[in-house]
């Protein structure tokens, strides 16, 4: 059956519709937008109570330290009184700020010193106040954190040590002894004391050791997770998501609503749009503490990767997380609200950068420099050791719609080799190790998959706004490829949901051609440029990601990666159809599906393990695709329920209910509504599997190895 000719629409036209959404957006949001400075000092005020109530619910908000520190990065997380060296008092908090008058310790004010960056940290006080320099330049108590409150440490143990805001006010002693401002630093001893009040923080609720190797180079035991998006918060030009994975502030400032929701979330158009289907709508906008409208397992917009609930799943035994910077230019720019720049490689270069920043605040919370759990890895051999010390190795990948900025314009690519050398290298000396090469919009490399329903019309739309064209779909010529539509209404059932919403909010336009009966197969293959692509990632000992191609071009690039015998292959997240998972197993590769759903898993953990055929290591994960406008799984229902406490997959941890703020959070009832619930998801598929739940565990529990020896044949090859 011929497609129908499209109705002949303009470039202008459909650019003049998205202008339109642009203001029906602006629109719907203006009266939360209108007053953003309102909402901030509401949010701050919020903030403040935060710092004054919060705590850790099941003991008061105590915590003890009894360690000397050894130098200034050994501080993180203790408890101390302030010793001024020079009077040889301890700092005593006083009506009109802080003197050094005590002798002993136990008669002195005690701080919990929080990091807040590799040798920085706020001192929080029993009261809950942080010790700051106020707008008069005085030395007071805060409720607030901030730059006047945020010290860099100096110094060590032996010598002592000097702190400086980062105003650039020094902490210094009048001759009464009062803690001031002054040009030259005092010299302090931060000595242990008891009875500190913690600062506000999520919790992970775990207790048991973390599972090492037997050795640097041995097997590795653990889980993989090789589709995430941690850093999605400056996608989208940076204010579409709300919250991030880290504040140098902690939980109470990461962890908060974007001012464009209020009021009570009814200016939060794109979230009740994406998430619900409908672009009017409420939620609770508090966040932390209470956490009553989010994070919620279908909310797309709000962060659900905070990291200390990457720490909960890291103790459940994941062992390999693979984060990909993602990037789509065309709903960048018709967002209407950013502050970051729409160019793809751009916001990917700024992501990586995130990654870093991270990894240093990780540090920074566990006693210095390359002390922390979270280590961004470069090659099998790194990730091994890493993984081997009981430490999470971090991949990162890459999944954008114009990687390299090679897009597709009326028939021709926007990129050349020399081009694509150039950004290759470049990403692959930032870290990038895993690769797609196309997301939703044909580009100079590939045809896209595509999507079905509502969602196809939008991006279809999206796709002639950014190429010049629609897609080119027709009848598939082979009754066993099916386009990926259909694989994605099997593994995605959140799409049906989001494209309702977007079709709600697209004005009315251009409207792409009507194609034939599915099955359909995007008729645009890999071009000379997408061969020169993935022959150049092989060459790298890359892993390349076949994920979103359209039928016929993964077949053109399953059939170049053949003819090379290059293992370093993965569907990371089943956007590729299941003809071509056998083949990816049969060249050393892996299939880690969707994660979604834990009965739909465990229902494609016993389809995907009977395409695998050997010889290679056999292990098995999953895709969290979380924060990639991926909604997570829901709540089960129905017979053997999770009960708590449950153990990790290998027995070594033990889970209670995950605490955040003053909320409690159970499987049963939330399903996935953050990072930190994967062990739980886990647990809840161990149950769905049944007698079959021992092999699931066991395969999940050889996943990280099978991706390093997989990533290390690859290597091999490039070195051929």
């Amino acid at each position: 059956m011929p497609l129908q000719p499209p109705k002949r629409v303009s470039v202008g036209a459909v650019r003049a519709g998205v202008r339109l959404l642009a203001s029906v957006v602006l629109l719907l949001g203006s009266a939360a937008a209108a007053d953003t400075s309102l909402s901030q000092r509401t949010s701050t005020r919020h903030q403040d109570r935060i710092v004054q109530q919060a705590g850790q619910p099941d003991d008061g908000g105590s915590a003890t330290s009894t360690r000397a520190p050894t130098n200034r990065y050994s501080l993180a997380n203790g408890c101390y009184g302030l010793r001024a060296s020079a009077r040889g008092r301890f700092a005593v908090k006083r009506a009109d700020g802080y003197r050094a008058t005590s002798v002993e310790v136990r008669g002195a004010e005690h701080f919990y010193i929080k990091a807040t960056a590799l040798g920085s940290y706020l001192l929080y006080d029993t009261d809950r106040e942080l010790l700051a320099v106020d707008a008069l330049g005085r030395v007071r108590p805060a409720r607030e954190a901030s730059r006047a409150g945020d010290w860099r440490v100096r110094g060590s143990q032996g010598r002592g040590f000097t702190l400086e805001n980062h105003k650039g006010h020094a902490l210094a002693l009048d001759r009464r002894g009062r803690l001031v401002v002054g040009r030259e630093p005092a010299v302090f001893g931060l000595v242990p004391a008891s009875d500190c009040r913690k600062y506000p923080e999520i919790e992970v609720d775990t207790s048991g050791p973390i599972r090492k190797g037997s050795s640097r180079n041995g097997v590795v035991t653990g889980l993989i997770d090789a589709h995430m998006h941690q850093m999605a918060f400056e996608f989208l030009g940076g204010r579409a998501h709300c919250g991030r994975p880290w504040h140098r502030y902690g939980a109470p400032y990461a962890l908060v609503d974007c001012p464009d929701h209020q009021p009570n979330g009814a200016g939060a158009i794109l979230e009740n749009t994406v998430s619900y289907g409908n672009p009017v709508g409420t939620h609770d906008t508090h966040g932390w503490p209470t956490f009553k409208g989010w994070p919620h397992h279908a909310s797309l917009t709000h962060e659900q990767s905070y990291y200390k609930w990457l720490e909960r799943a890291w103790r459940g035994g994941e062992r390999i997380f693979v984060n990909l910077l993602v990037e789509n230019k065309v709903l960048c720019e018709l967002y209407p609200l950013k502050k970051n720049s729409c160019n793809e490689m751009q916001s990917a270069r700024l992501q990586a950068r995130r990654m870093h920043e991270l990894q240093n605040y990780i540090d920074a919370q566990n006693g210095g420099p390359g002390k922390g759990w979270y280590r961004i890895v470069k090659s099998p051999e790194q990730a091994r050791r890493v993984a081997n010390e009981g430490k999470l190795a971090v991949v990162m990948g890459m999944e954008t719609s114009e990687p390299f900025n090679c897009g597709r314009r009326n028939g021709r690519p926007t990129c050349t080799r020399q081009e694509i050398d150039r950004q290759l290298d470049s990403f692959y000396r930032l870290g990038v190790r895993q690769l797609e090469i196309v997301n939703k919009f044909d580009n100079g490399f590939t045809g896209v998959a595509g999507d079905d329903g509502a969602t196809g019309g939008f991006t279809n739309s999206g796709n002639f706004l950014e190429t010049g064209s629609f897609w080119d779909y027709g009848s598939c010529s082979d009754p066993r490829y099916h386009d990926h539509d259909a694989t994605a209404a099997h593994y995605h059932n959140d799409d049906a949901l989001i494209a309702n919403g977007l079709a709600k909010l697209a004005p009315a336009g251009p409207h792409p051609p009507v194609y034939p009966p599915p099955p359909n197969c995007n008729r645009l293959r890999l071009s000379s440029l997408g061969r020169y692509v993935v022959a150049r990632v092989m060459a790298k000992g890359m892993i390349f990601d076949p994920d979103h191609m359209g039928v016929y071009a993964r077949q053109d690039a399953l059939g170049v990666v053949e003819r090379h015998r290059y293992p370093g292959i993965i569907s990371s997240h089943s956007w590729s159809t299941e003809d071509a998972l056998p083949r990816i197993y049969a060249l050393g590769g892996m299939v880690t599906p969707y994660a979604g759903d834990s009965k739909e898993f465990v229902a494609k953990w016993r389809r995907i393990r009977g395409m695998f055929r050997g010889p290679y290591y056999f292990g098995f994960g999953y895709g969290a695709d979380m924060n990639g406008f991926g909604s997570q799984g829901g709540p089960r229902g129905g017979p053997n329920p999770v009960t708590y406490p449950f153990r990790s997959f290998d027995g070594r941890v033990t889970f209670a209910r995950q605490r955040s703020g003053t909320r409690v959070y159970d499987i049963n009832r939330d399903g996935v509504a953050h990072y930190g619930l994967y062990p739980d998801w886990l647990e809840d598929a161990r149950r769905v599997a049944g007698p079959d739940g021992p092999t699931l565990m066991r395969e999940m529990g050889r996943g990280a190895e099978a991706y390093l020896q997989m990533w290390a044949r690859a290597t091999a090859a490039e070195r051929r």
